[in-house]
């Protein structure tokens, strides 16, 4: 039967499953009230919040710190020097228990939230400190997690960006903005401060938008991030940016929001002919151009630049999963959860047993069972990206909606 939504779509659906099985002349009364009931349960159901997971428990050792690739990892247990930092380490919201996270919320009508970064990397021309100094950079990853206040409204202009800086003055050669697209989506928006296939400069200073070649900023993604449903967990974004090969339009820029591929640009003029200068820092940014509509949290964690794909956070075999606490109707009565070894949910590897009102569960043979591809095994599958979904019931018997397949995890 199709999914039953309020309104007067709830209300038919059931009148017309009804008709089929029946024929219009037998629907009788207590068959109109079957339809009834249906159609209250349904409107009961969609008052029910999806949850999610809100994190996955973190390994101690997380793969990226040690590799060479790694330009950057800061999981905000502790102050590291940036080139330029705003803003407190929050110790009591971060992503897996580790750590600490970086409050980038609002206050109402502020345009500037409460923090940012700006990581200086390679040949960076400015003051430092500059990671891995003097190498070239023609391609990165770059991966945060970001977490919105429940019940958040609103959608700031700014998350991140990549950038060449090419002087003193901070002339830009490009750009890769990782920005609002309208509405709850985000999208990409490369722009390029060089003239056309050559080594020139046109940019006069930073964000020298009227001097910019700007390359394109739809589509955007599906994902709708800063909605109000999609608030109170954390969600991985992971950006990535390749320069063109000097005199050709072939450079990258994609987007991935919680494992799928959301924006994608190709055969970009990203740097014409330039040469000098590759890209040589991160931006992570909390900027609302209209100001914020009301006071609410926002939230970075587990922020790695890396020259290769960087992926999920590492959790152990049998990791522990937190989900988001139960806002009503009622009281949380049950909750359950399956784990599944692709984003779309078609191998699923984890099925719980109903887990009553506690918060978290750590996934083992106790809490349910192993099927598919890990049938008869009691953990998972080491090395391996696993997605969750989760569905809860209240206390006046109802279940929510099932989410979707979402906060992927490596398994150490």
């Amino acid at each position: 039967m199709p999914t039953l939504k309020t309104g007067y779509k709830t209300v038919l659906l059931p009148f017309i499953f009804l008709f089929i099985l029946f024929g219009f002349e037998e629907v009788n009364e207590n068959q109109n009230d079957l339809a009834i009931s249906l159609a209250a349960n349904a409107i009961a159901v969609s008052n029910i919040e999806t949850p999610h997971i809100d994190y996955v428990g973190m390994s101690v050792d997380q793969y990226h710190e040690d590799l060479t690739e790694t330009i950057w990892y800061d999981d905000f247990s502790t102050n590291r020097i940036y080139m330029d930092s705003r803003g407190a380490i929050d110790t009591i919201v971060n992503f897996g228990a580790k750590g600490g996270s970086v409050n980038v919320g609002f206050k109402k009508g502020d345009v500037f939230g409460n923090g940012d970064r700006k990581v200086a990397f390679g040949d960076f021309p400015g003051n430092g400190p500059v990671l891995k100094q003097g190498q070239f950079f023609d391609e990165i990853y770059w991966r945060l997690y970001v977490k919105h206040e429940h019940g958040w409204e609103g959608s700031p202009a700014k998350m991140s960006r990549a950038t060449s800086i090419v002087s003193d003055t901070w002339q830009q050669a490009m750009i890769a903005h990782v920005w609002n697209g309208g509405g709850p989506v985000l999208t990409l928006d490369p722009a390029r401060g060089v003239y056309n296939q050559s080594d020139s400069i046109i940019t006069t200073k930073y964000n020298d938008f009227d001097n910019l070649v700007w390359l394109g900023n739809s589509p955007t993604a599906k994902f709708t991030l800063t909605a109000t449903e999609e608030s109170g967990y954390w969600v991985l974004v992971e950006s990535r940016v390749k320069l063109n090969t000097p005199g050709k339009n072939d450079g990258i820029n994609q987007l991935w929001i919680d494992g799928r591929l959301e924006v994608e640009r190709k055969n970009l003029n990203l740097r014409g002919t330039y040469r000098k200068h590759g890209i040589n820092a991160v931006f992570l940014e909390s900027y609302w151009n209209k100001g914020s509509l009301k006071d609410q949290g926002r939230w970075y964690d587990n922020f790695v630049v890396s020259t290769v794909p960087i992926g999920p956070v590492v959790c152990p075999r049998n990791p522990t999963l937190v989900k988001t606490p139960y806002y009503g109707p009622g009281n949380l009565k049950n909750w359950e959860v399956e784990l599944a070894s692709d984003v779309n949910g078609t191998e699923k590897v984890f099925v719980s047993t109903y887990l009553g009102t506690s918060k978290k569960i750590i996934v083992s043979t106790e809490k349910g069972y192993f099927l598919g591809a890990l049938k008869g095994k009691s953990e998972l599958a080491s090395g391996n990206i696993y997605f969750a979904r989760v569905r809860q019931q209240s206390s006046n018997g109802l279940w929510s909606a099932w989410s979707r397949w979402h906060q992927g995890f490596r398994v150490e």
